[in-house]
């Protein structure tokens, strides 16, 4: 009888000794989400389920526990306002997030990878949900109109003000995504986002220019939603910004990529695959009313010319890194990189330094390395742009200006967004007098 006592006993440490144990969780707030990591020690299985009145999101762990180190109270955002713990059924525990809103939630289980172990991955979208919402009650299904055809634009009218360049600005990694990692601890995530913020502020700086950021902060954004914020921008370049690394620590240099022919015929097969979904446009022509052979013209042609546009600023970009910058690559390489797949959007990617080699990695952390590699870039974004400026921004319509009646000179140089003393300084004029039938030289970005 006794045996049997110890070996129930010696059983149910066993069982006990089997619970898998929350050891931390992360959270990331993103402006359309909130990513929760939980960081556990085995295997789990779990529920998850959603509450209302009030909002509440439920998750119900087997045979878990949570350690008492994880500081519960400090898991909250805007959003996530508490996240409180239960037992059930002796064993079992159950975590309860209390959310301001309604969310869309999703949960994935990831093995261990590399520095980290076994992972629940909690995602809770609440800009997705609100757009359906919106939708849904805003839109009725029965008074659909087609929109209005845009005005065609007339070139050298002062009533129709040109648009500015823009650039999306993608920090590669963020978040619980760290990217690679140098000798001394230094994140890829944050030196890249450091260099796109420095980008960012230069490019402001350009008259006729606007940067948009991909991730403004230290959050995860999956990759192909970085080509679709890009898209939302109605960007006119993407540039992504990475470090590298290599087993070698003496391999060094940056590098510029743009899309590779085999990367965009993969891309080619997903859009002509989902194009009766497809509400984005290609080049301004949407494929959802298109046969199949007339879509992959369509994208054909939109590819090959997205390609070749990347390959001229990729080449100005190398071009300018080279003045200030040792390079890892003397051309521009072409990948299948998905940050790059955009058929509609000009896209280059920038190695700017291998991170893996501690020479390099020191230059990564300073500020004033940080500075030269964001001045490199924006140089050749520069004269890229000088010679190939889309129409109907500013900088395709700098060079000759025929005063027209009406106009004068604050308002000339508010449509071409210049300075009034800038203008009249590229025209040595002493007042701001202008007459009919003048001719203006209207100063690009390398005047500036």
């Amino acid at each position: 009888m006794r045996r049997i006592v110890v070996l129930a006993l010696l059983l149910g440490a066993s069982v006990a000794a089997q619970a898998a144990e929350i050891k931390n969780i992360r959270l990331w707030s993103a402006p359309d989400q909130t990513r929760l990591v939980f960081d556990i020690d085995q295997s789990i299985t779990y529920r998850l389920f959603q509450l209302t009145n009030p909002d509440r999101v439920v998750i119900d762990f087997s045979n878990t526990r949570i350690s008492k180190a994880v500081k519960t109270a400090e898991v909250t955002n805007n959003v996530v306002t508490s996240l409180r713990t239960g037992v059930r059924k002796g064993s079992d525990l159950r975590i309860v997030l209390d959310t301001k809103t309604k969310v869309a939630t999703k949960g994935f289980l990831l093995p261990p990878y590399e520095r980290y172990g076994h992972r629940l991955v909690l995602d809770m979208n609440y800009e997705a949900l609100s757009e359906v919402e919106q939708t849904s009650a805003d839109v009725p299904v029965t008074s659909v109109e087609t929109p209005a055809p845009p005005a065609p634009v007339v070139p050298n009218q002062p009533s129709e003000k040109a648009r500015e360049i823009v650039i999306a600005i993608d920090a590669g990694h963020g978040g619980e995504d760290p990217g690679a990692l140098g000798r001394k601890g230094t994140y890829e995530k944050d030196v890249v986002l450091a260099i796109a913020k420095k980008l960012e502020q230069q490019i402001a700086r350009e008259s006729g220019m606007r940067a948009v950021m991909v991730r403004k902060g230290d959050y995860y954004v999956s990759l192909r939603k970085r080509t679709e914020l890009a898209r939302q921008a109605q960007a006119d370049l993407l540039v992504s910004i990475h470090a590298d690394s290599n087993n070698n620590p003496r391999a060094h240099g940056a590098s510029v990529y743009a899309l590779s022919a085999k990367g965009a015929s993969s891309e080619a097969a997903t859009w002509l695959a989902e194009k009766e979904n497809a509400s984005d446009l290609i080049g301004g022509v949407s494929l959802d009313d298109k046969d199949d052979v007339l879509a992959s013209v369509l994208l054909d042609l939109s590819q090959t010319a997205t390609i070749e546009a990347s390959l001229r600023v990729g080449k100005a970009v190398l071009s300018a890194m080279k003045q200030s910058q040792k390079m890892h690559l003397n051309r521009v390489e072409q990948a299948g990189f998905v940050v790059l797949k955009s058929p509609d959007i000009p896209s280059i990617l920038v190695e700017t330094a291998f991170i893996s080699n501690p020479l390099e990695e020191r230059k990564l952390r300073d500020g004033n390395y940080q500075s030269q590699m964001a001045s490199a870039i924006m140089a050749g974004i520069r004269d890229y742009f000088k010679e190939h400026a889309p129409p109907g921004t500013v900088l395709a319509r700098r060079g000759d200006y025929i005063v027209q009646p009406g106009d004068t000179l604050t308002a000339i140089a508010s449509q071409f967004q210049l300075d009034v003393s800038h203008l009249r300084r590229a025209n040595n004029l002493i007042d701001d007098l202008v007459r009919v039938g003048q001719v203006l030289r209207i100063p690009s970005l390398i005047d500036g």
